[in-house]
């Protein structure tokens, strides 16, 4: 088992990004799931959301699940079959069933709305802080 893959079952993480104008350090708690050891992330927001902005801006980012960081590279879910995985993984890890407020659906968010996935640093490699 890799570490991530470890930490599949915890609630969410705390992601870190960089500013797309202010060159700081802005962290997050966010629900993730685990496809193909890569930790897989939903904006509910939208792309206007600003840790997905601030992620295509900038790739580098820390992830922190439980006691423990690690570096990471972000990329946007371009490819069909893995925005429908990622969407499956995290449909079946939290049950929700969408946000009447903001018009979201469990439907589009589990596989219309934009998606994330973080390839995941190994120990010791440096990562985002602030």
């Amino acid at each position: 088992m890799t570490w991530l893959s470890d930490h599949a079952s915890a609630e969410c993480c705390d992601l870190t990004t960089t500013g797309r104008r202010t060159g700081r350090h802005h962290e997050i708690e966010i629900w993730f799931g685990v496809v193909d050891d890569r930790l897989c992330l939903i904006s509910g927001n939208g792309p206007e959301a600003d840790w997905f902005r601030n992620l295509q801006a900038d790739p580098a980012v820390t992830v922190r699940i439980d006691d423990e960081v690690r570096g990471g590279r972000a990329a946007t879910v371009t490819d069909p079959e893995l925005r429908r995985r990622v969407g499956d993984v995290m449909g079946a890890k939290y049950v929700w069933s969408g946000d009447p407020s903001i018009g979201l659906t469990y439907e589009a968010w589990c596989y219309q709305v934009p998606a994330a996935v973080v390839s995941v640093d190994q120990p010791g490699a440096t990562a985002v802080t602030g």
